[in-house]
């Protein structure tokens, strides 16, 4: 079996990209949940035995190096996420709140695109559906589309290379007990959010 266990670099940095282009590299595509464990076991694309060990979330398109000088390109597998497309409406604030506190509760992920909120999906579809049904105007289209897993970091580091950065930490009780913690909401087009 493979181990990978050095972190090269992203395949657009230019040195890492030259490294790949000049050696042998091999292809691995990894959920959402396994690149953000520090071990993995898992196979290439085409089917050879690989085990990870980063101390790190991956990114798509990072690069690792094995023991025998091998070079893996990391590929992240898309998600689905229920789409909430504001672009033609006008929201009033009083629903926006509404809606937003419904999604707050259940602590779903959130990342910002333009005017487009992007949750991914985690429960059923029906669940989310119903979740947002009676709050949402009704000039808010909604679909759903594959995402890239990073999409919805909220640690304030760019795994998308250019899509933007952003997360927002909120204190806030329940129950009378105050706390702090992060609520994922990622803007992808530039600014916290």
């Amino acid at each position: 079996m493979l181990v990978a266990d050095t972190y090269l670099g992203h395949r657009d940095d230019k040195s890492v990209a030259e490294a790949v282009e000049a050696g042998d590299s091999v292809t691995v595509v990894l959920s959402d949940t396994e690149r953000q464990r520090s071990r993995v076991r898992t196979e290439t694309t085409t089917g050879q035995d690989l085990g990870i060990v980063v101390a790190r979330d991956l990114a798509d398109g990072d690069v690792l190096e094995t023991e025998d000088g091998t070079l893996v390109v990391v590929e992240l597998a898309a998600i689905e996420a229920l789409v909430l497309d504001f672009a033609d409406s006008e929201v009033s604030p009083t629903a926006a709140l509404e809606l937003g506190h419904a999604v707050g509760n259940k602590h779903w992920n959130l990342a910002v695109r333009g005017q487009e909120a992007l949750f991914p999906v985690t429960n059923s579809k029906e669940r989310m559906e119903a979740t947002v049904a009676d709050l949402l105007p009704a000039d808010v289209p909604t679909r759903y589309e594959h995402a890239p897993p990073t999409t919805f970091d909220d640690d304030g580091v760019d795994h998308t290379h250019g899509d933007g950065t952003g997360h927002g930490v909120s204190g806030h009780s329940h129950d009378g007990t105050s706390h702090g913690h992060d609520h994922g909401v990622r803007s992808i087009d530039g600014g916290d959010q």
